[in-house]
């Protein structure tokens, strides 16, 4: 059983849990939206897209923001998934991530779209 994220309880007042697939782009969700230093045990955890939010736009940072974030899926995330395709975008104070990977244990694949305002 994997525990749900955001945590929180169900109907019945446990811990609410969640499927196997939805549990990965749980922990996608939690990598990109965390900060580098903000875990204890794992500094360099997170790929520090939000401090990008008021950043200047501009299609080499865009770039050099989805090469960092590739890498870091495959370190943190690389025995779960297989990253297809990967874009980053932000417009004015919003980002934007959609990711396109591959369950490794189930072959299938998925497509996720993240978003965050400022």
């Amino acid at each position: 059983m994997n525990i749900d994220f955001p945590f929180h309880f169900d109907g019945r007042g446990r811990t609410a849990p969640t499927t196997d697939d939805d549990h990965i782009r749980d922990m996608i969700e939690e990598f990109l939206f965390t900060n580098p230093g903000e875990r204890v045990n794992r500094p360099d955890f997170g790929s520090g897209l939000l401090q990008l939010v008021f950043a200047p736009n501009s299609p080499e940072l865009a770039a050099a923001l989805q090469v960092t974030i590739q890498a870091g899926l495959q370190r943190w995330l690389g025995d779960l998934i297989e990253v297809q395709k990967l874009e980053v975008t932000s417009e004015d104070s919003t980002l934007r991530v959609e990711l396109v990977y591959v369950v490794r244990r189930t072959q299938e694949q998925q497509i996720a779209q993240f978003t965050r305002a400022a």
